[in-house]
């Protein structure tokens, strides 16, 4: 199977000045566990997840005032559709994160998970005899 065939293509896209309450509201009402952070200014493509927000949080900051591009990954993996679920899941353990922004012509077409991923090979996996 490949990434396009998992990964989601509901893609959050927020800026890097939406508080960290804004971008938790969004991504709770799209039910996503990741955003896209687009910072034209910085030059690229970040990811903001719930675990950069839980981090935060833990640490007392005020999600009312900090800023994703403070929380922002900036040095992210990029996937492409064509992957292999196989590469992602190993430039994911590898990497120690559970999102992908998958990339197609440049532009973000989606975001696989480590949860898109188990939904893929669970079913493939059941099947086996022990």
């Amino acid at each position: 199977m490949l990434v396009r065939d998992a990964m989601s293509t509901v893609v959050l896209t927020i800026g890097p000045t939406h508080t960290l309450r804004q971008a938790a509201a969004l991504m709770a009402a799209r039910k996503v566990g990741a955003a896209i952070v687009h910072d034209p200014d910085a030059g690229g493509i970040g990811i903001l997840t719930e675990r950069d927000i839980l981090i935060s949080v833990g640490q007392g900051q005020d999600p009312d005032t900090e800023r994703a591009h403070a929380h922002t990954t900036t040095d992210v993996v990029f996937a492409t559709p064509v992957w292999t679920l196989e590469e992602a899941a190993a430039a994911m353990a590898h990497g120690g994160f559970r999102h992908l922004i998958v990339l197609e012509d440049d532009e973000p077409a989606g975001v696989v998970s480590v949860r898109d991923i188990i939904r893929c090979w669970a079913p493939v996996r059941q099947q086996v005899p022990a």
